[in-house]
């Protein structure tokens, strides 16, 4: 599991500074992302995609408990009401799957076009300018990544973490 470390960063020129200092500390440029208002040019770093911008994973996360839960309820009355006709242990095995699948799909395509409501509190930073930069850490280096940030770019203001981020390779 990695933690995702919020910075915020007053412009672009230090948010390459920022990014060339990461790569010497061996933080992959895939897990720095970073994020600004439209119409702040990003060039040469490594953008936020949508997986950060948007509730897509939040959204497929609600929509496989909710399809999951709605597929047995729909086995449930399936095997009730077709005592016989069909294998109980097929349709009990089939439809939660079914259900999970679609409804993480739908949800996801919802979470995909709604921004992620944890950036929504740096809003009003992003708003003046400011670059958000979020480094998907290994809880061994946080600390080490913090230090680095806070002693090489004092202009960094630390903005917290979000503990637990599945660890992508």
């Amino acid at each position: 599991m990695r933690s995702r470390l919020y910075f915020l960063l007053p412009d672009v020129r230090s948010a390459r500074s920022t990014m060339r200092d990461l790569l010497v500390e061996q933080i992959e440029a895939r897990h720095m992302h970073f994020f600004a208002k439209p119409g702040i040019e990003l060039t040469g770093l490594h953008e936020a995609n949508l997986f950060q911008t948007s509730d897509i994973v939040h959204g497929a996360e609600m929509g496989l408990m909710v399809g999951t839960a709605c597929g047995i309820g729909i086995a449930l009355v399936a095997v009730y009401y077709l005592n016989g006709a069909v294998s109980p242990h097929v349709v009990s095995i089939a439809l939660p799957i079914i259900g999970a699948i679609i409804g993480a799909w739908a949800a996801s395509m919802i979470g995909a076009s709604i921004p992620n409501s944890r950036l929504k509190q740096f809003e009003p930073a992003l708003n003046e300018g400011k670059i958000l930069l979020m480094v998907d850490t290994p809880r061994g280096r946080r600390e080490e990544v913090r230090d680095l940030l806070e002693r090489s770019h004092p202009e960094a203001v630390d903005r917290g973490m979000e503990p637990a981020m599945p660890e992508f390779p």
